[in-house]
């Protein structure tokens, strides 16, 4: 359970250059094969495309995309924040008023800002002036301190285990509580944040689901990829590693809509690696491909909120270091808020692709999502489509837009990193240039390189991108 709050919305605009012109290119596909990409959502119909005569073979991609309706809406604060007890217990609570973070927090406005981690477990609430207490049993301070993080895990931090049902049943009490004091008598409640979905886990959620389901505003639970004291900088190239968030949504999505169908669930609180992450490899570009694959699994399968943890001065997971630097997750998640809106597009991909073997799964190196542009950014009319792009594989690849997006003006964000570093550098660049902020009050203009109409997107190899196919005119993306 936590109390989270709303930062206010702000969205810097941006200075588009008109579309340069380029040569145009050719397309001859002699087979074309329907694959859907992993973890996409939408129709398994082939592509339909025009086979038009003197086109290169070279181009192994078709893509289109669905634009009637959305196939899911999360939050509008679906990209939110988490800030660890850490900071208290480190003395850093007074430099959150710094202009230079605050800058920084602005710009993934809008969010949720949760206030918990391992620490919070072992804080103690104190609130003299509590009305419930005066009634003879304990107040909501006592439910607040006694059920924190991943409470599956009690017994290894506290020596005592809870079931499912009795959490449940405190949590319908501690909404009891709440309800008759006025400031808190329209506060959410959100639980019961398990951690990873094993077994034990899994019947934790289900005792909890029976007696408290409908008394949660939303369900959550927490997730982290890698042993930080293990990980390796490849770990993060991994597509079964990548993979396994998709298994564990639909464990909790199973547990969930058997007692609330349509429940919201909320990924409340995510890391890349454990054990508070590992310097030069969570923090670094590589770490970025994990970050962006979670946020649109995500949103693809329908959760509503992912809460990322953390902000600022948390082991080496953080966005912001303690020098109050934005790291390469900052500015992937900057331009996530950008460009991303919260209407889930299904796409379509058709291409030259190697057979299955018989036993083996492909799992695919190349994971194309599609939203609607974020209808906050006016440097787009409503209509507009916002591709990102995750290229795994040591070789750039082609990609043809076709159907809907054929012949569109796409505006490309292509995220690199920059210096002698590679992936595991700390500094990224955008188009080329690098991003830093321009003075603590003023981060820097997001440009995008114009591509020509009709132009084949070409991916770099083990890099990101987003990639706005403009005017398009969707119908699920004209309107909120």
């Amino acid at each position: 359970m936590r109390v989270l709050c709303a930062f206010p919305e702000a969205m810097p605009s941006s200075n588009s250059r008109p579309p340069a012109c380029l040569a145009p290119g050719a397309l001859y596909l002699a087979l074309l094969l329907h694959l859907s990409l992993s973890s996409q959502a939408g129709d398994r119909r082939p592509l339909p495309v025009d086979r038009a005569a003197g086109l290169k073979e070279k181009t192994l991609i078709l893509l289109d995309v669905s634009t009637k309706n959305p196939v899911r809406t999360v939050n509008e604060n679906f990209l939110s924040l988490q800030l660890d007890p850490s900071i208290i217990h480190d003395g850093w609570l007074d430099f959150l008023s710094s202009k230079r973070l605050v800058t920084l927090a602005r710009g993934l406005s809008p969010a949720f800002l949760r206030f918990g981690g391992k620490r919070t477990d072992f804080l103690q609430f104190q609130n003299l002036r509590n009305p419930a207490k005066s009634r003879g049993g304990p107040g909501p301070d006592y439910y607040l301190k006694n059920y924190e993080d991943e409470p599956n895990n009690y017994r290894t931090m506290h020596g005592r285990a809870v079931n499912g049902s009795q959490l449940g049943k405190d949590y319908i009490q501690l909404k009891s509580l709440l309800q008759p004091i006025r400031i808190y008598s329209r506060a959410s409640l959100y639980g019961p944040n398990i951690g990873r979905p094993r077994k034990n886990v899994i019947a934790l959620l289900d005792g909890f689901m029976k007696v408290a389901g409908s008394t949660v505003d939303a369900v959550t639970w927490q997730h982290c990829y890698i042993d930080g004291r293990v990980v390796k900088v490849m770990d993060f190239l991994k597509t079964r590693l990548l993979d396994t968030l998709s298994d564990q949504i639909r464990k909790i999505q199973k547990v969930v809509n058997t007692y609330t169908p349509g429940k919201k669930i909320w990924l409340e609180g995510v890391v890349t690696t454990s054990a508070g992450g590992t310097n030069n490899l969570s923090d670094s570009y590589a770490a970025g491909f994990l970050w962006l694959n979670t946020l649109g699994m995500l949103a693809n399968q329908g959760i509503d909120v992912v809460i990322r943890h953390s902000f600022f001065d948390h082991g080496y997971n953080h966005l912001v270091d303690q020098n109050f630097n934005p790291l390469p997750d900052y500015w992937l998640s900057l331009l996530y808020k950008r460009l991303i809106g919260p209407k889930v597009l299904a796409v379509h991909v058709a291409g030259l692709q190697r057979k299955p073997r018989p036993g083996r799964v492909i799992r695919d190196k190349l994971r194309i999502y599609a939203h609607c542009t974020n209808h906050h950014n006016h440097n787009y009319v409503r209509g507009s489509i916002t591709l990102f792009i995750i290229n795994l594989h040591r070789s750039r690849k082609k990609i043809k837009l076709a159907g809907t997006l054929r012949d569109k003006l796409v505006h490309q964000y292509l995220l690199q990193p920059y210096g002698q570093e590679g992936l595991k550098s700390k500094s990224v660049q955008l188009n080329g240039q690098p991003l830093v902020m321009v003075d603590d009050g003023t981060l820097p203009e997001l440009k995008p390189r114009p591509l020509r109409a009709g132009r084949t997107l070409v991916i770099p190899p083990v890099t990101m991108g987003f990639y706005v196919v403009k005017n398009v005119n969707a119908l699920a993306c004209r309107y909120r």
